[in-house]
């Protein structure tokens, strides 16, 4: 039996128990790809579509529910950024690739959710030394993100994944987006830059035994 299916109730809205009042009450799980690309069908407004494949595929990645007496009211999907090879450090960043919240959600689920799995990828993904969200201007004000501490970076201009020599799939939205930024730690080292580091530490001259002074 799925995870879905597992739980009562889930599609059948007639069938659900009241929904929680706070979004104190939920508990986050991980969940597998597949539940929240379907739970992110149900409730993103912008970008339902996203394949369960191209998450599990990225470097990183994790899944999280906020769940209330067996019931799912969000979900968010988190993988390695989309454009991982246009970042220095991408394989220590991770992208808050959807959240998809009921409209049972009580307010502030949002907010709440960010703050847990933010802690969680903090404890549990030492990896990890940068999340990063995109914010899509013509829906949203980022207020999740100001809530939590999180910082604007960047106002990137909207455009089309497909190109002159690869055709993608239908883009969902093509509006302008800024890019929100929270660090977790201080990056690591690349491994080519911490070799290089270390043949050039050995190669410098000691200068006090040189007697230099």
């Amino acid at each position: 039996m799925s995870e879905l299916e597992s739980l009562p109730g889930l599609f059948d809205v007639a069938e659900r128990s009241e929904p929680p009042i706070s979004p104190r009450l939920f508990d986050f799980p991980v969940i597998r790809a597949q539940t929240a690309c379907q739970l992110n069908e149900q409730w993103h407004s912008r970008l339902p579509v996203v394949d369960w494949s191209n998450v599990v595929r990225n470097t990183h990645y994790v899944c999280f529910g906020a769940r209330y007496q067996d019931e799912f009211y969000a979900a968010a999907i988190w993988s390695s950024p989309v454009a991982q090879n246009r970042f220095t450090y991408g394989r220590q960043m991770l992208e808050l690739r959807r959240l998809a919240i009921s409209p049972e959600a009580p307010r502030n689920t949002a907010t709440r959710m960010l703050g847990f799995m933010r802690s969680y990828v903090k404890e549990n993904m030492p990896d990890i030394s940068l999340l990063i969200s995109y914010q899509d201007t013509e829906v949203h004000t980022g207020t999740i993100y100001k809530a939590d501490n999180w910082i604007a970076t960047n106002l990137t201009q909207g455009t089309s994944w497909s190109t002159a020599s690869r055709d993608r799939n239908v883009d969902q939205t093509l509006a302008d987006k800024i890019r929100w930024e929270y660090k977790l730690r201080k990056f690591e080292p690349i491994l080519e830059d911490a070799q290089k580091q270390k043949h050039q530490n050995t190669n410098e001259p000691d200068l006090l035994k040189e007697g230099t002074n």
